[in-house]
């Protein structure tokens, strides 16, 4: 499947699939950039993550440490705190009933289904 036709349905799940790979441990921006591509969203731009990630700071939704890098300045390496833990479980919760309703919408036969002449 090609990844532009997911874009605009993927901006409404990009902050919770930014905040799942914070779950995961202490990274840095490239790296979710690195694993979001590595899940097969190759046109994530690099902006694109780090307006996100400055949007989840602004939001409290994470915690921020600075530490030294071995190839330029400091890096901002990211971990939830409990607001995020929070945010991500709504998140979560509402992906669950999303796909429920639209896998009940999916299964249901009927009339309905049939095109209409």
């Amino acid at each position: 499947m090609k990844t532009e036709n997911l874009s605009e349905m993927l901006k409404g799940v990009l902050d919770g699939l930014v905040l799942e790979i914070i779950s995961r441990g202490e990274i840095y921006g490239y790296e979710i950039l690195r694993r979001l591509h590595s899940l097969g969203f190759s046109d994530i731009a690099e902006a694109t993550v780090y307006s996100l990630l400055l949007r989840l700071e602004r939001n409290r939704l994470v915690r921020v440490e600075k530490k030294p890098s071995d190839i330029g300045p400091q890096r901002k390496f990211y971990t939830l705190n409990a607001r995020g833990e929070n945010e991500l479980a709504a998140f979560w919760a509402r992906w669950d009933y999303l796909g429920e309703r639209i896998e009940m919408l999916r299964k249901t036969e009927g009339v309905n289904h049939e095109v209409q002449r």
